[in-house]
């Protein structure tokens, strides 16, 4: 019985040390991750991605905002494999939205992770943990022409 209950009380007090989790901050290419889901099918070429700063040629004929929240499993992987494996997943279902409104391209996209932007022509911002990395976007869906 003594033995339990040492053993309880000892599990009790390492819980606070586990319960806090990573969460590191990543700020990584956007553009090379784009070139790589295009290059292996993962999207199709048919909506180009345009992040905020960055230039849109042409007229832009925005639609209506889209925003994505993807996570995905970061266990075993470096973050920047999981970052970018999340960042393809929430440029998929930005691509199939666009499609669906009949848009061809998402512009002014921001990384929105928990609702806080963050803005960069080049990079987007990424959130790994030990076992799950987040990426969260917010664009508005465009007719470029």
């Amino acid at each position: 019985m003594k033995r339990a209950f040492a053993a309880i009380t000892l599990a009790a007090l390492m819980l606070p040390l586990t319960s806090h989790a990573r969460d590191t901050t990543h700020h990584l290419d956007f553009h090379s991750v784009v070139a790589e889901a295009t290059q292996a099918g993962r999207l199709d070429g048919s909506v180009k991605f345009y992040l905020a700063g960055q230039s849109v040629p042409g007229k832009v004929e925005r639609l209506r905002e889209a925003v994505t929240n993807k996570k995905t499993n970061a266990f075993n992987k470096s973050d920047e494999n999981a970052c970018a494996w999340v960042l393809q997943s929430a440029l998929i279902t930005l691509q199939n939205a666009a499609k669906q409104a009949g848009a061809n391209a998402v512009v002014d996209i921001v990384s929105f992770y928990k609702r806080n932007e963050y803005k960069d022509a080049q990079k987007y911002e990424c959130h790994a943990g030990a076992v799950i990395a987040g990426v969260a976007l917010k664009g508005q869906l465009a007719r470029v022409n």
